[in-house]
């Protein structure tokens, strides 16, 4: 705002307020006017148009007893229409601003748990508008968003609500650690079983072989050899299983030391008692 000469220049969103001997006469746009002031013109003072922010910082208390710092932010315009009740009607807008969001963020947190406060603090912030609207509007003023930016519990407060995050957060991550590993001794179980029962499969496969060849060596012995008994190939065959274990066991740079009786007497004590088992075996699976 300029003024020579009896003119004065109104800059843009803004709006001057003009008085005749003391008495208020017009609101002046921006541009230029004449100001003759020997006939008892005079500016009053000027008013800005533009958007400005209040931030008020509010400490309350929560329906929980837990004491909470809730920072509002403010944005409020005058109204170009009504210039002159935002210049004559009220002397302190920041303050009236703040006394009206106290009074609501007082109202409303304390019915509230403070979760509650965090999840509704856009109800907050609409309670807070709606009761500016309603005050500031009768001044001149325009309430263009209120917003609440922050809410800070006491400092042990916040320290315990993330301690009973972290807890929250290690049980479930000891829950999935558990899970993995059941399922893991699970697999490995099934794997053993199925490992088991292929190994026993082997075994009575490789039995069954051992079983059938020899059958088929007595029965060619006894064909190819008259005057043999199958009793006598059965020995034959024991004898020379007998002899190739024991090459076995002496091949065998790691065997350690057996022990046994060797002789003609202790092959046939051997032979006997081989073919008993078997017989034994054999009248079980009859019975």
């Amino acid at each position: 705002m300029g003024q020579a000469f009896g003119c004065i220049q109104v800059d843009q969103s803004n709006v001057v307020v003009r008085e005749h001997f003391g008495k208020f006469d017009d609101v002046l746009e921006p541009g230029c006017h004449c100001l003759p002031w020997c006939l008892g013109y005079q500016v009053a003072g000027s008013l800005s148009l533009r958007v400005q922010q209040l931030d008020v910082r509010c400490e309350t208390k929560t329906k929980d007893n837990v004491f909470v710092n809730v920072v509002a932010s403010i944005q409020y315009r005058a109204i170009a229409e009504k210039a002159s009740d935002a210049f004559y009607r009220l002397s302190n807008t920041r303050g009236q601003i703040q006394s009206y969001v106290f009074d609501v963020i007082r109202a409303s947190v304390p019915k509230l748990n403070l979760d509650a406060v965090f999840e509704q603090k856009n109800d907050i912030a609409k309670a807070v508008e709606e009761e500016l609207e309603k005050a500031m509007s009768t001044y001149g003023f325009e309430i263009v968003q209120t917003l609440i930016v922050d809410i800070e519990p006491d400092v042990q407060v916040k320290r315990a609500m993330n301690e009973i995050n972290a807890a929250a957060r290690l049980r479930v991550a000891a829950n999935e650690k558990a899970e993995a590993e059941k399922i893991l001794q699970i697999k490995k179980a099934e794997g053993e079983a199925e490992s088991k029962y292929l190994s026993g499969l082997g075994i009575a496969r490789q039995r069954q072989a051992i079983v059938d060849g020899l059958r088929d060596s007595v029965l060619a012995f006894s064909d190819n050899v008259p005057g043999t008994t199958p009793k006598d190939v059965m020995d034959m065959v024991l004898v020379t299983q007998y002899f190739d274990t024991m090459k076995e066991i002496g091949a065998s740079s790691k065997s350690s030391s057996v022990f046994i009786p060797h002789g003609p007497g202790a092959v046939r004590d051997v032979a006997t008692q081989i073919r008993e088992g078997l017989l034994q075996a054999s009248s079980v699976e009859k019975i």
